[in-house]
């Protein structure tokens, strides 16, 4: 259900812009490309420890990730290699973000917080990496309610409101447990794959 009601909600936001965008003649993997740039921009400014600034731009980057599926859609260009293309960017937005953070808690001595997010870079790759390996061995792997918007969103707001520490804690704790999360939910689902051929 909550799948479904931020699916509609991100095709809702994205349609105005995707749809200019399509008009346009712009590709999707151009799409896509800009978004990585635009994020390496935004993880020097959080690098730079410019972090009221770097939460509003944390939206803004997480925004034009999700339009280049959209302008897929509408513009009919929708190929395997820009779906690969555009989940592979994701996972190097993500870690570009944790990176510039890294480097801003690295300058200042900043022990816990370097080691939260390290955790929270480990927690994000491994949630992707468990629904990716799920899939390849042909199991739906869509569980879990703390997903890269999700990330994304509480990033930008620890950022804007100067709470850190705490949505470091919250995404490092909850991205791991959603990838246990999802490797118990793949474990049932090859269980009863398993009994069903016995």
């Amino acid at each position: 259900m909550l799948k479904k009601a931020r699916r509609t909600l991100a095709q809702r936001v994205n349609s105005l812009p995707a749809k200019l965008l399509a008009k346009i003649g712009i590709s999707p993997n151009v799409v896509t490309i800009s978004g990585l740039l635009l994020t390496f921009g935004v993880a020097w400014v959080l690098a730079t420890g410019h972090f009221f600034l770097g939460g509003f731009l944390v939206l803004l980057s997480g925004a034009f990730d999700m339009l280049d599926g959209a302008v897929a859609r509408i513009s009919a260009r929708s190929t395997r290699f820009g779906a690969l293309l555009d989940s592979t960017f994701d996972r190097f937005s993500e870690a570009a973000l944790f990176l510039g953070l890294l480097a801003y808690y690295a300058d200042k001595g900043s022990y816990q917080e370097i080691l939260l997010v390290g955790a929270a870079l480990v927690g994000s790759v491994m949630t992707s990496y468990v629904r990716a390996r799920a899939e390849g061995l042909g199991q739906e792997c869509e569980v879990g309610l703390f997903t890269r918007p999700e990330r994304v969103i509480l990033l930008a707001i620890g950022l804007i409101f100067n709470q850190m520490l705490v949505i470091l804690w919250i995404i490092a704790v909850l991205s791991n447990l959603i990838a246990l999360q999802r490797l118990f939910h793949v474990r049932q689902q090859l269980g009863r794959e398993d009994q069903g051929n016995d």
